[in-house]
């Protein structure tokens, strides 16, 4: 486990009652945002509103790009990648790491398999409220699915890494089926 995790489990087991959570909703409109991202290495443009018009969006944010669990939810998200699509939907990971740093982590965590954004600023996860509570300068480790419409039909928020794509999965399919997340 390296420090960054350490310290990060360690704050939670101290923390843990006082929970985390992001302002951004289910049923709320989804802060639009244009960024320089990453994809296979290759630096590209992406836009949350052109992405959307092709289908719903999973959005997630990590804190720190090779970090131990965020390594660890960039390929469990790459090895479900297919999964995604098969729901007409795609995915995009956003960190407040530079993007010389996102190149690198496109080919070897995400396995060139979607696009990681450079949000350097902090702008778009301030915009979703997705601010880790005792390091106000990183990413808190959130999942949003995104309709087309533009409207966030699920939210979750964890510091492990482990549930964000078995939920995300369960919320795509519950909306494709019935139309809204059980």
């Amino acid at each position: 486990m390296g420090a960054w995790s350490k310290t990060v489990a360690a704050i939670v087991l101290v923390a843990g009652s006082v929970g985390a959570h992001a302002a951004l909703d289910v049923g709320e409109t989804a802060p639009q945002f244009t960024a320089q991202a990453a994809l296979a290495g290759t630096v590209i443009r992406y836009s949350l509103a052109e992405e959307l018009k092709k289908g719903p969006v999973v959005l997630y944010f990590f804190p720190l790009a090779f970090s131990t669990d965020c390594s660890i939810e960039a390929h469990n998200f790459a090895e479900a990648i297919e999964d995604y699509r098969a729901l007409g939907a795609s995915v995009i990971g956003v960190s407040r790491d530079d993007i010389e740093i996102q190149k690198k982590f496109s080919v070897s965590e995400c396995r060139g398999k979607f696009a990681v954004a450079a949000d350097a600023d902090q702008s778009i996860m301030k915009s979703y409220d997705a601010v880790l509570f005792f390091r106000s300068d990183y990413a808190n480790r959130v999942s949003f699915v995104i309709s087309p419409e533009g409207k966030i039909i699920y939210q979750y928020n964890s510091l492990n890494p482990a549930k964000h794509v078995e939920n995300t999965m369960r919320a795509l399919k519950s909306w494709r089926q019935f139309g809204f997340v059980k």
